[in-house]
């Protein structure tokens, strides 16, 4: 085989290809254009991609190396953690084999999914999520994006991705995009708004007017930089990721984040707010989708219970 012949048999195995430039051509497709799918995506690739070696050629990884890194990172988090950032790591090396054309592992058979248990009662009582929300232990980053959540009843990936030029603080909205890519607005209450400002204020008195609006306690470290429109041009803070979110309520409250806009689309129900006025809060489309998130909880029960007590009687 002649020199150029050669040189074109290894560019198809992808034999000169690394970790870095296989993820970055993977991160750069259509597919990922989502902004919220996009970091999610990043964030599980290019942590599997330093644990394995970034400047490692792609062809020279195993199938037994890609699980053990899967198992480094993930293995002791929660189902679904674990699930959501295997997809994305298969989902990567799948477009590495079928799309390039290049030599790239598999995750192997023995890191497969796992089972997530689905809790029918997720709603969280709103006694309880007010209690949470007025605890004096709690930061002011926690206690904003937890009340955001739940008067917004958004979901928790749309509100990480907000930025503070995003906030129409007069009319208490921003714009978020969907799972589909649209463009949709979210709506917040008094409780937000009185903490909005005191989130975005400064030490020297002044207030933080361009970057992420949560803001992770450190700043981030050279080798793990994340893109620029993640760091705050006011302090160089990352942008708060939602494995971070999800760990800090869980310690707190023990709560899952997707809790607090299950119990929004709960309570909206109790109130008796028509399905169309949730479906619209909650940005649901189908009416069967938004009928799982407005099931009666344990306070609505017992309350029409009495309705099938006796009466009493009066004197």
């Amino acid at each position: 085989m002649s020199a150029a012949g050669a040189r074109k048999v290894a560019a198809l195995r992808g034999d000169g290809v690394d970790l870095a430039a296989a993820a970055e051509a993977f991160l750069a497709t259509n597919r990922l254009a989502n902004p919220n799918t996009h970091r999610a995506y990043a964030s599980a690739i290019d942590r599997t991609a330093g644990v394995l070696g970034r400047d490692r050629l792609l062809g020279e990884i195993s199938d037994d190396e890609v699980g053990q890194a899967l198992i480094e990172l993930w293995g002791g988090r929660a189902p679904a953690t674990w699930n959501r950032n295997r997809a994305a790591v298969s989902s990567w090396l799948s477009w590495c084999r079928s799309v390039k054309r290049w030599v790239a592992p598999s995750v192997p058979a023995e890191a497969e999914c796992r089972k997530e248990h689905v809790d029918g009662t997720r709603a969280v009582a709103k006694t309880t999520l007010h209690r949470l929300l007025s605890r004096r232990d709690i930061p002011l980053r926690e206690k904003t994006l937890w009340r955001m959540l739940y008067e917004t009843a958004a979901r928790a990936a749309e509100i990480l991705a907000l930025n503070v030029d995003d906030l129409d603080l007069e009319n208490r909205r921003a714009p978020v995009r969907s799972k589909g890519g649209a463009i949709e607005w979210v709506y917040w209450d008094t409780g937000t708004a009185h903490l909005l400002p005191r989130l975005l204020r400064l030490p020297d008195g002044s207030s933080r007017t361009h970057g992420p609006l949560f803001l992770a306690e450190r700043r981030p470290v050279p080798a793990r930089r994340p893109a620029a429109a993640d760091i705050c041009p006011h302090t160089g803070r990352a942008r708060l990721g939602y494995d971070r979110a999800r760990v800090l309520l869980g310690q707190h409250a023990g709560l899952d984040l997707h809790q607090l806009r299950h119990s929004a689309a709960t309570h909206l129900g109790e109130a008796d707010v028509p399905l169309q006025l949730i479906m619209g809060k909650t940005r649901h489309k189908n009416p069967r989708t938004a009928m799982r998130y407005v099931n009666p909880g344990p306070e609505a029960i017992a309350k029409v219970t009495e309705v099938l007590a006796p009466r009493r009687r009066t004197h």
